[in-house]
């Protein structure tokens, strides 16, 4: 049986620790954070027992059968369905763009065809495949659309011109011509009733499955061990030594109010004049709950500086050409795989993150069965 280090008690970490748990090998697990679950971790707020999603807000969805399954061994997912609300001009919209978000700030009452014929009149296709943003999002729904909802909201998210973000940014966030108002299109969505630090917690909860907390684990470190599953920022386990890789971090001011502020678990804030992104009320994220009392965190967004928390890859050229050296030199790292967010610099949702854990251990095992060493990378971050 081999002993195995995995830097990294997010979900990435947590998955592999309990299949190569109990698949028999000693597994050390570190985290530099005082809690396991990552930025996924959830905790009670003492003032209101409101379960709060630290790191902002997190809804599980997935087609996934296999994700599914395996995920509901740990926890109880409670039913969720995300209707994100959307102020702009002083209005309330439905995010994603349906139709009835297109008939109400237009003014019309567009059946399905005709909001297609609509857009496809005003649609600004220019002279090829979009190549950016804002090409994208004008080729989708023309400018009056675009400048209400996306374009000064993603200036604050990125903190760049959307002509200077890829086009495939807004293909996260597509139009639809019904009036459905779920933001994921996903079968399965829902929210741990306990919370997600509850259901990482199972997950790491073997015998042969040590944890350390408040740790960092250093590259040097992995002399002593077979294998390292390095879930942390790939450009950190080199020392930052040929540069920082760009990501866009977020700052949560807490406001406590009585009763409900909002209405809604998510609210954007489209006009550039608001400073904040959007404001999240985090006892909606449990509607099975009730508390007499509400916490709001309004969220704003910036570059990902010295000891922040990175959230969102930035991925542009210059990062993607450092990345490409970073990846050159992983591979030529001995028994050492990297997975995850931060470990292949992708933004992936959770579900992504557990079936491709699922699929590294899966590599792992056959590796050593067939005697070969697994190498560095599984999942290939320049995909």
């Amino acid at each position: 049986m081999a002993h195995i280090a995995i830097v990294g008690a997010g979900f990435s970490g947590a998955v592999l620790a309990q299949e190569l748990g109990r698949a028999g090998h000693r597994v050390e697990v570190f985290d530099a954070r005082a809690h396991v679950a990552g930025n996924c971790h959830t905790a009670r707020d003492a003032k209101t027992q409101v379960m709060l999603h630290t790191y902002g807000p997190h809804i599980f969805h997935t087609s996934n059968q296999r994700v599914w399954d395996y995920i509901q061994q740990f926890g109880t997912f409670m039913p969720f369905v995300n209707r994100v609300k959307a102020i702009t001009g002083g209005r309330v919209f439905s995010l994603p763009l349906n139709l009835l978000t297109i008939n109400q700030f237009l003014g019309q009452t567009f059946s399905p065809a005709q909001a297609r014929a609509f857009f496809a009149g005003i649609a600004e296709q220019g002279t090829g495949t979009p190549a950016n943003f804002e090409e994208q999002a004008l080729a989708l729904m023309g400018r009056e659309l675009y400048e209400a909802f996306f374009k000064n909201y993603t200036l604050k998210q990125w903190g760049m011109a959307p002509t200077e973000l890829p086009a495939s940014i807004l293909k996260r966030l597509p139009m639809r011509f019904n009036y459905d108002d779920n933001y994921y299109n996903s079968q399965y969505q829902g929210i741990p009733r306990d919370g997600y630090t509850a259901i990482v917690e199972n997950l790491l909860d073997l015998p042969n499955v040590s944890l350390h907390l408040g740790t960092r684990f250093a590259r040097a470190q992995a002399a002593g061990y077979d294998q390292v599953f390095c879930s942390g920022p790939i450009d950190a386990w080199f020392g930052y030594d040929e540069g920082r890789l760009g990501y866009r971090t977020l700052d949560f001011v807490r406001e406590d109010h009585a009763d409900d502020y909002q209405g809604n678990a998510v609210i954007n804030y489209c006009d550039l004049s608001v400073p904040w992104t959007r404001i999240s009320e985090h006892k909606h994220f449990a509607p099975w709950e009730q508390h007499a009392d509400t916490v709001v965190f309004k969220e704003y967004s910036r570059l990902c500086e010295g000891d922040d928390t990175p959230y969102y890859p930035i991925r542009l050229v210059a990062e993607k050409a450092l990345l490409a050296h970073y990846v050159q030199r992983a591979r030529r790292e001995r028994n050492v795989t990297f997975v995850g967010r931060l470990g292949t610099y992708r933004y992936i949702d959770m579900h992504v993150t557990i079936a491709e854990a699922l699929d590294v251990a899966q590599h792992y095992a056959q590796s050593l069965a067939a005697g070969v060493p697994p190498g560095s990378f599984v999942v290939d971050p320049l995909g």
